[in-house]
């Protein structure tokens, strides 16, 4: 038997199994469009019960996208709701500040979001795949080679395998060997932060409420987790990072206690630390030649507003209604005209989102009394505007804007 009749024959290869990559799997499968996921990592490995402290916000209009695919009933006994987030200025020495912007889920009517750790999201998207016949995930197993001609892609597994297919999408990550592949160019930068991950243990009820506090580093996120715990999201100048991942657990408890003070009461670190340097990266298109990105692999923004994952989320629901819309109506699903209503959609969202994101960061590092004046009386005059209050909070939780049909909580 030939190469060529051995290949496994689908409508998409999605090249990256990770939580976006292998949502969208979900997405397009759902439609009857054969999707096969390639993902290098084992999904035994991944799903595993260690406790790793890694944990992901999940918008309101992401738990849409999930429920629609029959994903989040598996992951909600999982995940805690966000019924308040408070965002305030603050300090070693002088505190928070007491002129801060508090969001009430009970101005809009739902959670405004929730916080899932990693695994247990992973969990929920395998399995879904047991009911999922036209969804392939094909793992460990890497892409060694992308061919890219004519009306059809064929990826070239390391073991020798194939696969045809009639589309490539990369959800490969930020350095994706796919995009690179292609050509595409990106626009990048290093913010000199990093990013300090772990869950977080604590004496006092947490209430539900995600506190997000500007410090002269960058963002000290609190987000809650079930129960007397939460998931913390430190973001900390990178030549100071390291003395901190390097201290013990009491001296780093230490740490958080000395920048968060005790709202909480005593905190205690839980399971494993991790640090992630943090920079932007915008890729200069999203589509090539029958290829599509999504997620990190099309764009990667600062954590500020926890809304990385959401906005990868969001291009799975508008690149496989795209596809699906054209599948149903005969045509081609690779072919350029296709994919350029994808990129149109998805442009603005993600412009936006990278501008507030980089912004709201170098704002909040400037430590100028007049300044950080400024800023604080920005976010209490905000408070005090229930109209605007609301606006920034449906975009918060996802929902404004041109909604794909499985952000409305449709299906495709």
């Amino acid at each position: 038997m030939s190469a060529a009749a051995a290949d496994l024959r689908v409508d998409v290869v999605v090249v990256g199994g990770g939580l976006v990559g292998l949502t969208l799997g979900h997405a397009l499968a759902s439609a009857g469009i054969v999707t096969a996921v390639v993902d290098r990592e084992s999904p035994a490995d991944l799903a595993d019960d260690a406790h790793d402290g890694r944990a992901s916000a999940i918008a309101h209009g992401s738990e849409r996208v999930l429920a629609a695919l029959g994903i989040w009933e598996h992951a909600a006994q999982h995940a805690c709701p966000i019924l308040d987030i408070r965002v305030s200025d603050g300090g070693f020495e002088a505190g928070a500040s007491r002129l801060f912007l508090h969001y009430d889920h009970r101005e809009v009517g739902d959670p405004l979001g929730y916080i899932v750790e990693n695994r247990f999201i992973r969990r929920a998207l395998y399995r879904g795949l047991e009911k999922r016949p036209d969804l392939k995930l094909i793992a460990p197993a890497r892409v060694e080679g992308l061919e890219r001609i004519g009306a059809r892609v064929r990826a070239h597994l390391a073991d020798g395998r194939g696969i045809k297919a009639s589309l490539a999408i990369a959800a490969d990550g930020r350095s994706s060997p796919t995009r690179a592949a292609a050509g595409i160019a990106v626009t990048e930068w290093a913010y000199g932060q990093t990013a300090i991950v772990c869950a977080v243990a604590h004496e006092r009820d947490h209430r539900n409420v995600a506190h997000e506090r500007f410090l002269p580093a960058g963002p000290f996120a609190m987000l809650p987790l079930p129960g007397r715990s939460s998931s913390l999201v430190w973001t900390e100048r990178s030549r100071i990072a390291g003395a901190m991942l390097a201290l013990d657990d009491a001296g780093f408890a230490a740490e958080l206690q000395r920048r968060f003070g005790d709202e909480l009461g005593q905190l205690s670190v839980a399971g494993r630390r991790w640090s992630y340097p943090l920079g932007l990266l915008l890729a200069e298109r999203s589509i090539d030649q029958r290829l599509a990105l999504i997620g990190d692999a099309a764009h990667a923004i600062h954590p500020i507003a926890g809304q990385g994952l959401n906005l990868g989320i969001r291009d799975v629901a508008a690149l496989a209604e795209v596809l699906v819309d054209a599948s149903r109506l005969g045509l081609d699903i690779g072919q350029l005209d296709v994919l350029e209503r994808y990129q149109r959609w998805r442009r603005f969202d993600t412009l936006s989102l990278i501008a507030a994101t980089d912004g709201l960061n170098r704002l909040f590092q400037t430590s100028l009394p007049p300044v950080k004046l400024a800023r604080d009386l920005g976010l209490a005059v905000v408070n005090e505007l229930p109209g605007l209050k609301r606006l920034f909070m449906r975009h918060a939780m996802g929902t404004l804007g041109d909604l794909p049909r499985l952000v409305q909580g449709l299906a495709l």
